[in-house]
């Protein structure tokens, strides 16, 4: 979503975008401080908080809406965002679903800028995939080899592996991949390392390129070159004295 792109949410107005959000019936949206109390929220999140109004809620952490264990989680994340500005990107996890039953859905967070470019917050959205935990008992499953690859990118990781440590076929996982983050586990794990290796380049953009690619699980220097030009638009040299250049 186009504006879930914007750093510099001040630049919209928290209003506007909140009373966008609250025509969405399958989407919970949120803004939250560097000490993860909500400040913005709309309709479907008040829902998910088994609440009726938004004051019921700004101002609060997950740890005083949420069970503790899919509390910690969340505010494990932010941590994520607010102190490495990194983004969490179709996070599949449980959550709480209006009526307070568990339930799929796919989070996404961006770190919020100020003026002076230091991270004051972040914003997020959670969409509902209409899956109840306890009927869709794969998904943990699936969640699992997600944030495993998350997580081990810069590893020789084998997919086939993580499908068979599930239980699962590798087949079953691929088409539970696509319904679910609508790309293979293969394309979620470029994803990792072409979003690692842009994180790296935008830290220190005078780094060697190949050191980036070997800490980003590439043993092929050009093969790594070939696929972050086709992620960025330009190859790591070229992105790196863009960065310099502001």
């Amino acid at each position: 979503m186009d504006l879930m792109a914007c750093k510099r949410f001040d630049e919209i107005g928290m209003e506007a975008v909140e009373s966008l959000f609250d025509a969405l019936d399958d989407i919970a949206y949120f803004v939250k401080d560097r000490e993860g109390r909500y400040l913005s929220i709309n309709r479907t999140m008040v829902r998910r908080c088994g609440v009726r109004h938004k004051r019921e809620v700004i101002g609060k952490t997950a740890l005083e809406l949420f069970p503790r264990a899919l509390a910690e989680t969340y505010l494990a994340q932010d941590r994520k965002v607010v102190d490495g500005g990194a983004a969490i990107d179709k996070h599949l996890e449980l959550h709480i679903y209006p009526g307070r039953s568990r339930g799929w859905c796919i989070t996404k967070k961006l770190p919020l800028f100020g003026k002076d470019g230091r991270v004051t917050g972040l914003i997020g959205t959670s969409q509902d995939l209409g899956l109840l935990d306890e009927l869709h008992p794969a998904y943990r499953q699936i969640a699992h080899i997600a944030q495993t690859i998350s997580e081990r990118y810069q590893e020789n990781l084998s997919l086939a592996a993580l499908a068979q440590e599930a239980g699962l076929s590798l087949s079953r996982v691929e088409r539970l991949f696509q319904k679910v983050f609508q790309h293979s586990p293969r394309q979620l794990l470029l994803q990792c390392r072409l979003s690692a290796a842009r994180t790296l380049i935008e830290r220190d953009p005078g780094a060697r390129i190949a050191d980036i690619a070997y800490e980003c699980g590439y043993t092929d220097h050009s093969a790594f070159s070939r696929q972050f030009k086709a992620y960025a638009g330009m190859s790591p040299t070229q992105y790196a004295m863009h960065v310099r250049g502001g």
